[in-house]
């Protein structure tokens, strides 16, 4: 199918863009890279009247960390430029995000999708917005006024919700501290595709020892979730498989044609052991 019919706006810069959003109200859509925009207004299960195009915004394309160690990254950095980015780049610590964007789709899509288009686009099975959940990373969104910073915990609503106003844009990404023991991983019927569970965890570690950490799902709700109880599970000494059954157990995921709530819970249990055994390989 053709999308339909709207009309399409330049962005010369950031306040141009916010100024223009306010102007066009709630029929209005940002598009950068345009990987998940204009396949769901090709399907027309997103009618926008008004496009506007921040693409060419270059200062939204950054990737570095500052002396305070996090780790700040443009929306419109893509995929690629993370997952082929030097450890001087990208920072000691960081390594789980660029061994991250090789679950995201095909590289054609990763040199065209942007961090920050993934991110405010809020699907529940994205790599970046599970990354952000577990990384307890910061959205710093632009508008009429003025700056306003999100944390990735309160960001997601719902499936494709975000807490976004229509006339702010999504500008960096921060993730406030490093991650050397984290990693991600996920099933999904083909290489490429939406995964259909997702799980990203960043474990504490002191010496040998797991001390605690963080557990995410995705995939399994309307909005990736942290897991308290499989992190309790670390916190106590508890082994990578009890922490992978009690993230299955905390999760009451759903029904649907690429697969059963038993089946996901199942996937869980891989998962997220797969995802603790890495990150301490890493």
């Amino acid at each position: 199918m053709k999308p339909a019919p709207f009309r399409y706006h330049r962005a010369r810069d950031v306040e141009g863009a916010t100024t223009l959003l306010a102007e066009l109200g709630a029929d209005a859509k940002v598009i950068a890279g345009g990987q998940s925009l204009v396949a769901m207004m090709n399907f027309r299960l997103a009618r926008p009247r008004h496009l506007v195009d921040i693409g060419g915004l270059r200062a939204l394309d950054h990737l570095g960390t500052g002396a305070d160690g996090a780790l700040r990254i443009g929306a419109l950095t893509t995929h690629h430029t993370v997952e082929t980015a030097s450890d001087a780049r990208l920072g000691t610590g960081f390594a789980v995000l660029r061994a991250a964007m090789g679950w995201i789709g095909h590289l054609p899509i990763r040199t065209r999708g942007t961090v920050g288009g993934s991110i405010a686009h809020a699907d529940a099975t994205a790599e970046w917005c599970l990354l952000a959940v577990a990384l307890d990373a910061e959205f710093v969104a632009l508008g009429p006024r003025g700056e306003r910073r999100i944390p990735a915990a309160g960001f997601f609503l719902g499936p494709y919700i975000s807490a976004l106003d229509h006339d702010e844009i999504l500008v960096e990404i921060v993730f406030p501290r490093p991650a050397p023991y984290a990693a991600l991983t996920e099933f999904a019927e083909r290489r490429g595709d939406f995964a259909i569970v997702s799980a990203a965890v960043d474990l504490d570690v002191e010496g040998t020892a797991v001390r605690g950490g963080r557990v995410a799902l995705g995939g399994v709700a309307p909005v990736p979730v942290r897991v308290p109880e499989a992190a309790e599970v670390l916190a106590g000494g508890g082994s990578f498989a009890d922490c992978a059954e009690a993230a299955a157990a905390a999760v009451d995921p759903p029904d649907d044609a690429n697969g059963s709530a038993s089946y996901r819970q199942h996937l869980v249990r891989t998962l997220v052991r797969r995802a603790c055994e890495e990150a301490m390989v890493r």
